[in-house]
């Protein structure tokens, strides 16, 4: 797990999903360098189907510019990893080749079940809880959300995921800014709905990991449990974008989607029946565990 398993030299992840682009190096466990770009992939997945052919290319590029830091970092591995936009999109593959051919490094895209996993991975290497307790690691990006449930000494026991992610929802439901009287009723209703279908094991504590979940707590203080999130929930039905870059320190990019991205976790909070613990390390870190672990292998 991340955290007690290193490769001695640097190593590298990009992770491409519907919102940004983001590359971790990191060395010995600890993070030497991290960037990321907008990317808004998922708003074109969700509008038209597929992601456009100079949006393809931008990405490739992006992506090549952090493969060329990552190795300038001293990364002697890189991988690249695509999410959401990479199963969603009718045109995944060629978003995956166009990344391949701008870049000498391995680039696959990821399953749900993968990435819940890594995220799962990420985040309870980066906590200490007893090793038999039953925790969850929910993970909310923009096309999708996973929600992963095991132990430190199991391994992960249960998972689950939703089509429906911070980006997809406000191109549904939640495009007003703020949201219009009923938005926010309307798009928890679409929530539920996909929630209906999975049917949750209890858990003793629940993590959470991602960009929406990080720019909560700053606004809450704290903790995400029911009533965090639902005073979170009354502002952002009510206060702009732009004042939420203004007065909470949101970037810009995430404050136009928090609303969505706080709808689908009061949602899960809910469903858990337990406060959900902010913690950093989630995908990147659990697929540089990974990578460590081969590498050591080899």
């Amino acid at each position: 797990m991340w955290g007690r398993q290193h490769a001695a030299v640097p190593l590298g992840v990009v992770d491409v999903g519907s919102n940004t682009v983001r590359l971790l190096v990191a060395e010995h466990g600890k993070p030497i360098l991290s960037l990321r770009e907008s990317a808004g992939l998922g708003a074109y997945i969700e509008r038209d189907g597929v992601v456009p052919a100079a949006k393809l290319a931008e990405t490739a590029l992006h992506v090549r510019g952090f493969v060329d830091a990552a190795a300038r970092a001293g990364a002697t591995d890189v991988e690249v990893l695509i999410t959401s936009p990479g199963r969603q999109a009718a045109n995944g593959t060629e978003l995956r080749d166009a990344i391949a051919e701008a870049t000498t490094a391995p680039v696959r895209i990821l399953s749900a079940q993968e990435e819940g996993r890594l995220a799962f991975v990420g985040a309870l290497g980066s906590v200490h809880l007893p090793s038999r307790r039953r925790v969850a690691v929910v993970d909310v990006g923009g096309g999708s959300s996973q929600i992963v449930i095991g132990s430190g000494r199991e391994g992960i026991t249960w998972s689950g995921t939703i089509d429906l992610g911070s980006r997809r929802l406000t191109s549904r439901l939640l495009s007003r800014n703020p949201p219009a009287n009923g938005d926010l009723a309307a798009a928890r209703a679409e929530v539920d709905g996909l929630l209906a279908g999975l049917d949750l094991p209890d858990v003793r504590s629940a993590l959470v990991v991602g960009g929406s979940a990080r720019a909560l707590k700053r606004l809450v203080g704290g903790r995400l449990g029911r009533e965090e999130l639902e005073y979170a929930l009354g502002v952002l039905g009510h206060t702009t974008a732009a004042d939420l870059v203004d007065h909470y320190d949101v970037n810009p990019a995430r404050a136009e989607i928090l609303p969505a991205g706080a709808t689908i976790l009061a949602a899960l909070q809910h469903r858990l029946d337990t406060p959900l613990r902010v913690v950093r390390s989630g995908l990147r870190e659990g697929a540089l565990g990974e990578l460590s672990a081969r590498r050591q292998a080899a």
